[in-house]
This record gives structure tokens, C-alpha cells and sequence, in this order.
């Protein structure tokens, strides 16, 4: 009999501590209207990046930041940060101040039926194909938590 000792879960991931370059935050009223503005961001903060690779970065972005308006409390703010990890990395993350206790997931509970009616949920399946990968981590310690950081990884070519 083999004996396996259970490890604990891993931490959410967090911003990265280090990174090539850190592109400045920025902050933006809750509103649905804002993703507009998250994608002129972006797209100047990332106009030496192949436009490819800016497109995908927007797609994402757009998802993440209408998630972060869906979340937020009535008047509150989202926050889009972004970093160059290495040369063939780039980070994306969206916080906003919501402080539900429901964290991002793709459900795995419905038919293919369900899916081709379902009118949301869909943008986590955006990103989770376009992403290398992505997650989520708590802003502020304890509870209650005072927002919800979720992020991605992008590959610059």
C-alpha cells in the first residue's frame, strides 16, 4: 500500500513580483462603457507589440473588465495593470472593489444544449483559450476581501 501524504492547496497567485516592465495602472469608473477606454489604453501602451498580439490582449481585456463592472458595487471603480514578465510574456489583470464571495470559474455543469442558450459565462472561455493561463487572488488581507484581482497571461508573439 502506498502511503500519499495530501499537499495543501497552493495560494492564489498573485501579482508578480517581478516583471521587465510595469506599464502604469489605471482606473476606471464601473461601467460597462469603460471597456471602450480599457481598449484605447491599450492599445497605445502596446503599439510596438504585433497588432495580433494587441488584439488578443483586448479581446481579454474587455471580458475581464465587463466581469469587473458585473461584480462591482454601484459607483465603485476597476483597476486594468499590466506588465511585460519576460519577452514573451505579458500580464493582464483586472481588479475590481466587489467584495462578493463567488470567484471566477467556467461551469462544467452544463449540456451542450445549455451552452448554446446560455447568454453568460462565456467570456472566461474567451479568455481561458486565448490565455496561456489565468486566475484570480483576493485584494486585502482577511475577510472581507476588498476586491478580487483576475488576471492572465498572454503570449507577445
Amino acid at each position: 500500500m502506498t502511503n500519499t501524504l495530501a499537499l495543501p492547496p497552493a495560494p492564489p497567485p498573485s501579482p508578480p513580483r517581478r516583471a521587465a516592465t510595469w506599464w502604469e495602472h489605471r482606473v476606471y469608473p464601473a461601467h460597462l462603457d469603460q471597456a471602450r477606454q480599457v481598449r484605447a489604453d491599450l492599445r497605445s501602451d502596446l503599439a510596438a507589440f504585433p497588432s495580433d498580439v494587441v488584439d488578443t490582449v483586448l479581446l481579454c481585456a474587455a471580458e475581464l473588465a465587463a466581469n469587473a463592472v458585473k461584480y462591482a458595487p454601484d459607483g465603485k471603480e476597476f483597476l486594468r495593470a499590466l506588465a511585460l514578465l519576460d519577452e514573451r510574456t505579458l500580464w493582464l489583470a483586472i481588479v475590481d472593489e466587489g467584495s462578493g464571495t463567488g470567484l471566477p470559474h467556467i461551469p462544467d455543469d452544463r449540456s451542450a444544449d445549455e451552452w448554446s442558450l446560455a447568454e453568460g459565462q462565456r467570456g472566461l472561455m474567451l479568455v481561458d483559450s486565448l490565455a496561456r493561463e489565468w486566475g484570480h487572488y483576493p485584494v486585502g488581507p482577511g475577510t472581507p476581501r476588498l476586491g478580487l484581482g483576475v488576471w492572465a497571461t498572454l503570449p507577445t508573439s
